[in-house]
Order: C-alpha cells, then structure tokens, then sequence
C-alpha cells in the first residue's frame, strides 16, 4: 500500500492547483485522475469552454509558477467591461486605464489552464500523478483515510482533497449533504466570428428571458458566449439553422459587434446552484464544484474555486509547519469557515442579480436601469466594484 500526506480526488484545475501549491512543503501528494493526461495542441481552435480569470486567480497562477506557461499558450486580456439593459437607457461601463490598471483579467480556455497545471505538476518531485484512475472505496481511519482504486491499488493519506466536481463521489461517500437549487435556465455556449473587432471588451446585455455575454478572445475577431436562456429556448436556439442562429444572436446582442457567424459547435448544459452544507469533515476538505457551484453570470465559478484552492495551501502548509494534524476536522474548521463565508455570499449576490434582472415588468426594468446609471455614474462605486470582481478582497495572505 502507497502512503501519502495528502490525496487528492480530482486531477481538474483547482485539484491540480492545490497539488501544486503544495510542492516543496515537505508533504508527499497524490492526485487521482479518472481521465487520462490532457492534451492541449496550440494549432487547434479555440474551445468553447473558457474561463475569465481575475486577478486574484492570476496572483495564485503566478505563484505556483505556472502563470507564463499559461501565456505562452493562449490567452486573451481584457481592458474594459460593458453590460447593459436591453431596450433601455440602463448601462455601465469599467476601463482599465481610467482605474490605473494594466488589465481586468484574462479569458483563457479551460483546456490550457488545465494543461499548463498538469505540466507543472507531472515535474514536482513530491507530486505523484496517477491517471487514469477510478476511486472504488473509501474508508476513514482515525488517523488516516484509506482508498481501494478499481484496479485493486490501494493508499492511505492523511487528508483527502474532494476536487472531483459538482456530482463528487467523495463528497457523497463522506455524507455531507448539498442545498441546491435549479436556476431554470441553461447555458448555451459557442465560438462567434463578429463583423467588427472586440477591441479587448467582455460585454454583457440583459434581456428579459436571458442574459448574453461575449467574452473576447486572442482573435480580435472571436468572442466566446455564454448565453443563458430557459431549457426550451436554449434547446430551440440550440437546433435552429445556422443562418437563423447567426441573425437571432446579432439581434439580442443589439449588433454591438455587426453581424455575428458562429464558428464552432454550439453546446447547452443545465445551470444549478449548489453549496455543501460541509466543506471539511474528519480527513476530508472540499474544494471547488464539489463544495460549490454558481450561475456563470459573472464568469466567477473557477475563480471561487482557485481561492478555494489558495486558502487550503495556506491551511495546509501552517498546520504542516505547525507539527499539527492536517487531517484534523477541529484544525480544518478555519478553512471552512473562511470559504463557506465567500461561496454564500457570491451565491446570494448572484441570486439577488438574476432576480433583479429577470423579467421585463417595467417597475422592474426602470429599478435596474436607475441602479446601473447611478453605479456607472457615482464616485466610488466602480472602483469597489471592481476590486470585489478582480477578487482583491477575497485573497488568502500568502499570495497577496
């Protein structure tokens, strides 16, 4: 049997960021994968499933050294933000110059932030990859936390890590109950070619039965959308002809960017809010989807995740240099209560958002369009938005 400190369930970007921000701590890590080493090709087109990391992710990246790595493959900055109310006066604008900033953040597919982790954690000494490979039982010891894989290996560690998902296995072997919620709404998401450039702007329009965000990408020419609809017209917008597509997007996005072609498949999938009712038990820490997911209203679900990740390396290292038990539920509470406080709060203001911006009751529409002017237009008001977008209010001491 193979004997390790800590074990992670989840071989995605945040159990892979934990893993790496471990490295050099003197702990011995595992990290489970069920799918096998991913491949990222440079010359292949742009994927559909991205991500728009802040600057408190982008803090973490540079950390664990793996930030440049990340940039040499493909990513996107953005310089400004747009979002507005369709049909109305109701908009607010941010720009990076105006708030003595160099950038907001960067669109980056998952599937290069993924790759660029993976790199970096196949070439840490104290980091063993194992992939692919399926968790088959778990049992936890006073001491330590056993798995059988489905091969018949098995390996004790001191402290597993539940980094595998929004359906975690681990999470629902340890019996930690979820509070979730059906959003009644499904994310379309595809690649759009756009008549004029983005000029390095993330958009983002409201409109009664949906919001749309187009966010820019290393092409001046191609954005990434999201767009978030009831399960019916996202599965009508999904099947419909090409060119019907391509008129229908133009027109809800107010043909901000011209005319829009899609360039890539287009994919739907359920949106559900979820939050662990525990996100650490006896040997046992939750991170990422598996302790949480939100509406990718603000592009934040990863983010939430990596300062998941972050605030467990710097548990995790304290408690290690501290000669204390790393697995203990009494030492892990302090992770918990610091990141079950930022997941509810996200998710509440996510919640209060959708609420705000759904419908087109006109009480409703003119409530919202006062709040975006007066926001856009109040001293003060951008700048605190902001920090609280680019995460700097949310970041864990060590990566300050």
């Amino acid at each position: 049997m193979q004997t390790f400190d800590v074990a992670i369930a989840g071989g995605g970007m945040v159990g892979l960021a934990v893993a790496c921000g471990l490295q050099g701590s003197g702990l011995r890590v595992a990290v489970l994968e069920k799918a096998p080493e991913p491949q990222f090709d440079p010359a292949s087109a742009a994927s559909i499933r991205v991500s728009a990391i802040n600057a408190a992710s982008e803090r973490l990246l540079q950390k664990l050294d793996v930030w440049s790595g990340i940039l040499a493959l493909r990513a996107s900055a953005y310089h400004g933000m747009e979002v507005w109310d369709q049909d109305s006066f109701g908009s607010i604008s941010f720009d990076d110059e105006q708030q003595g900033l160099s950038h907001l953040g960067h669109i980056i597919e998952n599937e290069v932030i993924h790759s660029a982790l993976w790199q970096r954690a196949s070439q840490c000494s104290d980091i063993t990859l194992f992939a692919p490979a399926q968790l088959q039982q778990v049992a936890f010891g006073d001491n330590e936390a056993f798995i059988t894989l489905q091969d018949g290996s098995m390996m004790s560690a001191r402290l597993l890590v539940a980094a595998d998902g929004a359906n975690s296995w681990l999470r629902d072997k340890a019996d930690i109950p979820i509070t979730f919620w059906d959003y009644d709404h499904h994310a379309l998401v595809a690649n759009i070619r756009t008549d004029m450039p983005h000029d390095a702007i993330a958009r983002q329009v409201f409109h009664g039965d949906g919001i749309l965000a187009f966010l820019p990408m290393q092409d001046p020419h191609l954005c990434s959308i999201v767009w978030s609809l009831s399960p019916q017209e996202a599965a009508r917008v999904q099947s419909m002809p090409e060119a019907l597509f391509n008129q229908q997007l133009s027109v809800a996005f107010d043909m901000r960017l011209g005319l829009c072609h899609v360039e890539s498949e287009r994919k739907t999938f359920p949106l559900m809010a979820r939050y662990a009712r525990n996100f650490a038990a006896h040997r046992l820490a939750l991170v990422g989807d598996a302790a949480h997911t939100i509406h990718p209203l603000a592009g934040q679900g990863v983010n939430l995740g990596f300062m998941d990740a972050a605030e467990l390396i710097g548990e995790i290292r304290r408690l290690h240099q501290d000669g204390k038990d790393i697995g203990q539920h009494l030492y892990l509470r302090r992770y918990e209560r610091s990141r079950k406080h930022s997941a509810a709060m996200m998710l509440a203001g996510m919640q209060g958002f959708r609420e705000l911006f759904a419908g087109t009751h006109p009480a409703k529409k003119l409530l919202r369009d006062v709040g975006l002017k007066l926001a856009d237009t109040l001293p003060g008001v951008k700048p605190m938005m902001l920090k609280q977008a680019m995460g700097l209010n949310d970041m864990p001491s060590w990566i300050r």
